[in-house]
């Protein structure tokens, strides 16, 4: 499938109602991207192997420019994750970098001073757009953040399902001090994470966090030594990856999709993602083998 397509099915769908993403408008700003051919030089990917087979590593690697994201790095970030979502074997993505001391610095400001105002707007609902693909992947996503996220760079973990940080990690959404504001998802995934009033603190003031801060305002789901934060994300993608693939897609649709409305609306949702893993191969598999005491072996079938 198309990544317009999946956009047109899923993004479309989740982000219904919310007048910033029309449909019209996406298609435009998907295919401006996808016309072009985009260097992997910036974003290289990683398929693990063996029992780890079904975990996908996205590295950033721009040293020049700390993982700044210009166009080319943002095209081959569109290219690299609809080659992820197309992949059938892929179970668990986790995008690290691997440029010593940075996660992501956020956008490439010195690129951003030869663009037009009409190229920044392009570019900006480019970002956007890519991030929203990385959240509406159907497989979980796991962001292993050392040293800097800024601006765009903690957009793109934003946008991820859960956010494992070194002790090094430093965040913030430094936009307001340029005389813009976080525009490529901040402003409302960082609310929905932190809650309004932090949100606000933060964007306002411009204020970097460091990991420890980022860890008690529930911006990352854990923080542990300084260098291991690719470790444990391997870890806990090895914990999903023992799951049954097609729950795993399921729980995440659940909760996404339910936590956009109301309690009885969300439990409707939870209803139909539990009857499509009823006649599944997967169910059948877990219950004979907590039966027979032994490890399942599920095929996503």
């Amino acid at each position: 499938m198309s990544f317009v397509k999946y956009l047109r099915r899923e993004s479309l769908l989740q982000l219904a109602g919310k007048s910033y993403l029309s449909r019209n408008y996406m298609l435009q700003t998907c295919r401006s991207l996808i016309i072009q051919t985009a260097s992997t030089e910036f974003v290289k990917l990683n398929r693990l192997s063996g029992s780890d087979s079904g975990i996908i590593e996205v590295n950033l690697d721009r040293p020049v420019a700390k993982n700044a994201i210009n166009n080319e790095m943002l095209k081959s970030l569109l290219n690299t994750f609809e080659s992820i979502h197309q992949d059938s074997s892929a179970r668990v993505v986790m995008i690290k970098s691997l440029v010593p001391g940075v996660f992501c610095a956020g956008a490439d400001l010195k690129e951003r001073r030869t663009m037009s105002p009409s190229e920044v707007h392009t570019y900006v609902n480019s970002l956007r757009y890519v991030f929203s693909f990385i959240e509406v992947l159907s497989i979980p996503t796991i962001a292993a953040i050392e040293g800097v996220a800024l601006g765009g760079g903690l957009e793109m973990a934003l946008a991820c399902d859960l956010r494992i940080c070194g002790e090094n990690a430093v965040f913030g959404l430094p936009e307001t001090g340029l005389a813009i504001i976080p525009g490529a998802g901040g402003t409302q995934r960082l609310s929905r994470l932190v809650g309004r009033s932090v949100s606000k603190e933060l964007i306002f003031t411009g204020r970097k966090i460091d990991a420890r801060e980022a860890a008690t305002k529930g911006l990352v789901n854990l923080c542990v030594t300084a260098g291991e934060a690719h470790e444990k994300a391997i870890e806990m993608a090895q914990q999903i990856n023992e799951k049954g693939p097609l729950a795993i897609k399921m729980a995440k649709k659940a909760i996404n999709e339910g936590i956009e409305t109301n309690i009885g609306s969300g439990l409707g949702v939870e209803e139909m993602c539990y009857q499509q893993l009823l006649y599944t191969q997967d169910r059948l598999e877990g219950l004979a083998a907590f039966a027979e005491k032994r490890k399942p072996l599920y095929t996503g079938k």
